[in-house]
Order: structure tokens, then C-alpha cells, then sequence
């Protein structure tokens, strides 16, 4: 005689719960694998990270939506904010 055996079992809901949570689990830690990743082979200075404005300047002349006196003191101003803009070709220390 099993004195604490009443014949039950695992609900179903029970078990689609832990499926659930496995799936979840791997779900996340796929995802992380994946983002650590690709922040890792990540390489700064990819297109469309500093070249963006400068493009979309040459869009405009090239449109007409500006003139080449707008245009040069617009890429002028863009030159003289960005921080890592040289001063000359030929300056050094």
C-alpha cells in the first residue's frame, strides 16, 4: 500500500509551464549570445556614423536646394564642429 501515492500527477499546465520557461531560457540566452557578439565584431566608423550630414549636403547641392555659397559655409561650419577635424594638410605641432 502507498500511503502517500493518491494517484496524481503533474497537471498538464504544469508541464507546458516548464516548456515554456525552456524555451524562454534558451530564447535568451541565444539573444544574448548574439548581441555580444555582434558588439564585439562591431567596427566604429561604419557607414552612416560621422558621413551622414556631409551626405546629405551634397544631396541638397546636387538638388539645387542650395547654393554653392550656402553649401560651403554650411560644410565649413560642419568642419569647424566636429571634434576630430584636422586644421590643415600640412600643420603640425
Amino acid at each position: 500500500m502507498m500511503m502517500f501515492w493518491d494517484g496524481s500527477g503533474w497537471a498538464w499546465w504544469q508541464g507546458g509551464l516548464m516548456w515554456l520557461g525552456m524555451i524562454v531560457f534558451w530564447g535568451l540566452l541565444i539573444w544574448a549570445a548574439y548581441a555580444v557578439i555582434t558588439n564585439l565584431t562591431r567596427r566604429p566608423g561604419t557607414p552612416g556614423s560621422g558621413d551622414d550630414a556631409r551626405r546629405i549636403l551634397d544631396q541638397r547641392l546636387a538638388r539645387g536646394e542650395i547654393s554653392p555659397e550656402e553649401y560651403q559655409r554650411l560644410r565649413e561650419l560642419m568642419d569647424s564642429e566636429s571634434p576630430h577635424a584636422t586644421s590643415g594638410a600640412g600643420s603640425g605641432p
